[in-house]
Formats: C-alpha cells, structure tokens, sequence
C-alpha cells in the first residue's frame, strides 16, 4: 500500500472549515472516492498543538494516486485553490510504501 502524509498549521478562524473539508466526510474525500485504489483518509489533530494536523491518505499503490491526480487535476487544483485561505502553512511529509511483513 501507499500512503502520502501532509502537515497542516489551520488558520485559527478556519479550524472547524478545516475539519469539515479534511475530515471522513469532507471534499477531499469524496474527490479521492471517485477514483479507483483510494482505501482512506486519516485526519489527526496534534494533542500539544490544536492547530497543527496530518492527514494520511492511503492508496492500493502510487499509480492509483497518480491515476487520480491525472484523472480528476482540474477538480484537484479548483479544491486545492479553495482550501488554501484555511492554512498557514501546508507540507508534504512525504510518499510511503508499507513493508511487507
């Protein structure tokens, strides 16, 4: 499996919208739900820091997630450009691939 993990510093005003969008039911969500390989998305909020957030999202493999951004770029860039006045600052931790056991 392939996971891609983002770090988000929320805007304080813009922490619930945040949520809302992030979150199991939110946008972006449904947009990876449209395409094939999407297992799941995870939102963590930091215990020390409230406005600090991961999201975790979780593909069958890299390709699905490429298929995705390929698929679907226009709908990606229009929510990207939406959710952008949320945070102060948005990262990509990085791509990870799960060890076999």
């Amino acid at each position: 499996m392939f996971s891609l993990v983002w770090e988000f510093v929320v805007r304080s005003d813009k922490i619930d919208e945040f949520e809302n969008s992030y979150g199991p039911g939110g946008s972006w969500v449904s947009l990876f739900r449209k395409s094939s390989g999407f297992l799941g998305s995870w939102l963590l909020r930091d215990s020390e820091n409230s406005r600090r957030y991961l999201t975790i999202d979780r593909w069958k493999t890299a390709a699905h997630n490429a298929g995705m951004h390929r698929e679907f770029a226009t709908e990606y860039a229009a929510l990207d450009r939406d959710c952008a006045a949320l945070t102060e600052i948005e990262r990509c931790i990085g791509a990870f691939e799960d060890l076999p056991v």
